[in-house]
């Protein structure tokens, strides 16, 4: 354990941190890791990306020209 431990201080960092999951119980496991991972999302601070009313049209033309296709 001692040399667990050791790996892990010495090897993570705040960009990269580990996350010590306990595995003997597989519900909590997952709740653990899904809570992580949301957490990692919120605070990237993530947002839709702005598109210019120009490439909006070029995309509507081509989601037609292909719905078209399926007919």
């Amino acid at each position: 354990m001692k040399a667990y431990q050791q790996l892990i201080e010495a090897t993570a960092t705040e960009g990269s941190p580990w996350y010590v999951v306990p595995s003997n119980n597989k519900a909590f496991a997952r709740i653990v890791v899904a809570s992580a991972v949301i957490n990692t999302l919120d605070s990237l601070d993530l947002e839709f990306p702005q598109v210019s009313e120009e490439s909006l049209e070029e995309l509507q033309t081509i989601r037609k020209e292909l719905l078209s296709e399926d007919e």
